[in-house]
């Protein structure tokens, strides 16, 4: 009884002194008066008038008084309003249920109206907001014994949301043999993509993804691939994530006609005939994300696509980039990509790889 009267003496001396500061006791001796921003029950951030931001560890904290309202989690559940310590309990005075009390142990959040205000808006995240990547732009000339011209354009994006994850992708190649009259293309192609999940629940998520692919060497004017199905996060957290996807997709694709030079003893050029197939197929995956310190990031994803329509056939997309800041806006990026087929046009070799690699453009928004 006593010790209950004490906490509503102590409640109500709060209630009529809401201007002064807030302030902790370390178990040595210590105080510290500011503001009480956050704490995640590991450590406690204030905000001092001379010092700015103080962390401390928070089993060193002896005792806690604020005089304005924090939003706490205590035993499981969330209240708000002052704080005080009472030996080994923390008291939070709520407006409407009166004082809640519970083991200092049993914290595990505590922010000011300000931090509760940035986190709750994290939960909800602008279609602008969260992005982390680069663009890497990279040219190569020779002139002389060889006449070459050689550029790439690559560029892969990261959107993380608390419930949701955006990753895009972009490759192009073209290259040039000016030693020969005509000019030869050496390469010409361009890749991009995109693959969003939602999840559902702490594991499982939904999905949609679209990969598109052209290449002027093997007479692809466009590949287009759109997908969906559910997934599994086997590893997620704040530095990494991986899944499982298996779904269904539909694949569009269409090739120009071109000649082949004549084998002796014909004279006259074969011509393939231009093609287009429409191609139903089950979409299998893995994606990869990993951070490596505050600097590097790693995107990564494999997707098999046998087809449904020819059992048998089936296409490969792989696709892997890093971007490493260097300061805040320079980096270096480096972006590879393979994408495979069964059933090219008869002369076209099955497998394209691109790479490109160089100083980027970093973003991190």
């Amino acid at each position: 009884m006593r010790k209950k009267l004490v906490v509503a003496l102590l409640l109500l001396l709060l209630s009529a002194i809401s201007a002064v500061a807030d302030q902790i006791v370390l178990k040595n001796g210590d105080r510290l008066s500011g503001s009480i921003t956050k704490s995640d029950g590991k450590e406690l951030v204030i905000k001092t008038e001379y010092a700015g931001d103080i962390t401390v560890k928070f089993d060193a904290i002896q005792s806690i008084t604020s005089t304005g309202d924090l939003n706490v989690s205590l035993a499981g559940k969330t209240v708000l309003g002052p704080v005080i310590t009472s030996g080994d309990d923390l008291i939070v005075a709520t407006k409407n249920a009166g004082p809640v009390e519970a083991p200092k142990s049993s914290m595990t959040m505590l922010r000011n109206p300000a931090e509760q205000a940035a986190y709750e808006k994290s939960l909800h995240p602008g279609l602008l907001e969260g992005w982390k990547g680069g663009l890497n732009l990279g040219f190569a000339a020779t002139t002389g014994n060889s006449e070459t011209e050689n550029l790439n354009i690559a560029f892969n994006a990261l959107r993380t949301g608390f419930h949701d994850k955006l990753t895009l992708y972009a490759t192009s190649i073209y290259a040039i043999n000016n030693a020969t009259s005509p000019s030869q293309t050496t390469a010409d192609s361009s890749a991009g993509g995109l693959l969003y999940d939602h999840d559902f629940s702490k594991r499982g998520f939904a999905f949609v993804n679209g990969d598109f692919f052209s290449n002027a060497l093997q007479d692809l004017n466009l590949r287009s691939t759109f997908g969906g199905g559910l997934g599994v996060h086997v590893i997620k957290t704040t530095a990494t994530t991986f899944d499982l996807l298996l779904g269904v997709n539909y694949t569009h694709e269409s090739y120009s006609s071109f000649s082949v030079a004549p084998v002796a003893p014909a004279t006259t050029p074969t011509i393939v005939a231009a093609r287009s197939d429409s191609l139903a197929g089950v979409t299998l995956g893995e994606n990869l994300a990993q951070k490596f310190g505050k600097n590097t990031i790693l995107t990564q994803s494999w997707f098999l696509y046998p087809d449904l329509s020819q059992t048998g056939e089936l296409r490969s997309v792989f696709a892997l980039g890093t971007v490493t800041k260097l300061n805040k806006w320079l980096g270096w990026q480096n972006t590879f990509g393979d994408t495979y087929i069964t059933n090219p046009p008869a002369t076209r070799l099955r497998n394209d790889l691109q790479l490109a690699t160089g100083v980027s453009f970093t973003f991190t928004h």
